[in-house]
């Protein structure tokens, strides 16, 4: 193969495999912005309904400390009041969106009780939805604590 041809074939390659990764605009990150600040009203009201229709049916979340928690029992301790949030911080949102897939990642700092103990976070949250029938849904979330008081940028 000459090198011409091969620089043609890498283009194009390289070309086709961008085209799917190009930045949201901002039409495509609006509505997932709205949905993490919606879901972050929910959860400081105790809305498991609201909380419910964002989450996909087989949506886990893997907590700071590696846990692993679907949305059945994330629910439940909500409605219990065994999770109460009085406090719910989301910066820094960045959102890229692949199609009908995107990520969100978020700096939540928190405040509430669980299980009766007071507890503050300070977590990078990273959120993957996936949209059907034009309607986005999260189907992954992963925490990760910040062990200093500053985040990275």
């Amino acid at each position: 193969m000459s090198d011409g041809l091969a620089k043609r074939i890498l283009t194009i390659i390289v070309l086709s495999l961008s085209a799917g990764c190009q930045p949201a605009t901002h039409d495509e990150q609006w509505p997932l912005m709205k949905i993490e600040k919606d879901f972050a009203q929910a959860v400081l009201n105790n809305d498991v309904e609201a909380i419910g229709k964002v989450l996909a049916d087989d949506w886990v979340i893997v907590n700071a400390d590696g846990g692993v928690i679907d949305k059945a029992r994330f629910l439940s301790v909500i409605k219990a009041g065994t999770l109460v949030h009085d406090e719910m911080e989301l910066d820094d949102m960045r959102v890229r969106v692949y199609r009908d897939s995107a990520v969100v990642t978020t700096i939540t700092t928190a405040k509430g009780n669980f299980m009766g103990e007071a507890f503050a976070t300070r977590e990078r949250a990273t959120d993957f939805f996936i949209r059907q029938d034009g309607k986005w849904q999260c189907v992954f979330s992963q925490l990760t604590r910040f062990n200093k008081k500053e985040a990275a940028n």
